[in-house]
């Protein structure tokens, strides 16, 4: 059955015989079988080309549930197998990880120091099962199809800027920002003005794919940026950046930022560490939030 799924996935013998390190005419071999056992084929064959029929979409849709368990148990036997020195497999953004998480690991290792984080940057969603990871740190909405998500903390986007800036600025009321090189996507200006009360339409200087290359840009005094607050914590209190004004803007959906790990990890130790360890520092930068920032300075 796993190289039946393998084939029905791929679509191709050979492609299905690599990722399962067997030969071609093994993989031949053993379909041939399975559709002799059954008395009826599982394929239309096309060219190279092997290609699910009716039959075998129903027997793929039966049998891959129970599989992909299966998968789960020796994921969580070999977790369990393993020795002191464990490796926790952590997917997130590169944002997040340059200006939250880096900044924190210290106390991590200092806390855990028998668990080694291994950690990947991705703007792309990762297939956690698929990629072998153990957890993802991720920002939105969702769905997270087939993963055990915790809502960690929700973030909204504020003004920030650097303190040369600020202090030119200080002040000032909001419609002064419209003459200002503004930093970051035109739509959520719009929407953060129209609170503000300010009907104008923004055409930025400068957009990213990014929100850390946002926020450095606007350390570097590049102009005045609509950044998210968790994000910019660490600048704010040590005066590197400055909130502008107490307006913030919530982003439809796109605040909160949670951990997703597979549901059979849920009380694994290392996984349990870490969801208690990020709860612990998130509450912390929370409560960080809430002092007034170094040189702050409000619209």
């Amino acid at each position: 059955m796993p190289t039946f799924r393998a084939v029905a996935r791929l679509s191709n013998l050979r492609a299905a015989a690599e990722q399962l390190h067997l030969t071609h005419s093994a993989i031949s071999q053993q379909m041939r079988v399975l559709e002799q056992q059954l008395g009826f084929a599982l394929f239309d064959r096309r060219g190279r080309r092997v290609v699910l029929n009716a039959a075998g979409a129903a027997l793929l849709g039966a049998v891959e549930p129970a599989l992909e368990q299966i998968d789960a148990g020796v994921r969580a036997a070999a977790l369990a197998a393993s020795g002191t020195e464990q490796s926790l497999r952590l997917t997130t953004l590169p944002s997040f990880a340059q200006h939250w998480l880096l900044p924190r690991m210290a106390r991590w290792r200092e806390q855990h120091p028998g668990i080694a984080i291994d950690l990947h940057t991705s703007l792309q969603v990762i297939d956690l099962q698929r990629e072998g990871y153990h957890a993802a740190l991720r920002q939105g909405k969702g769905p997270w199809q087939g993963l055990t998500a915790t809502c960690l903390i929700d973030s909204p986007l504020i003004v920030v800027a650097s303190p040369e800036v600020a202090r030119r600025l200080a002040g000032g009321d909001p419609a002064a920002l419209v003459h200002e090189p503004l930093l970051g996507e035109a739509q959520r200006w719009n929407r953060w003005f129209a609170l503000a009360g300010q009907r104008c339409r923004i055409k930025p200087v400068a957009v990213f794919n990014d929100m850390g290359m946002l926020l450095l840009a606007a350390e570097q005094g590049l102009g005045v940026a609509l950044g998210r607050q968790l994000l910019a914590a660490d600048a704010l209190r040590d005066g590197r950046l400055v909130q502008l004004s107490p307006i913030a803007l919530a982003d439809q959906g796109a605040d909160t930022f949670w951990l997703l790990h597979p549901p059979e990890l849920q009380d694994w130790p290392p996984l349990v560490a870490l969801r208690d360890w990020l709860q612990q520092e998130l509450l912390s930068s929370a409560s960080q939030l809430e002092q007034p920032p170094v040189g702050s300075a409000s619209l």
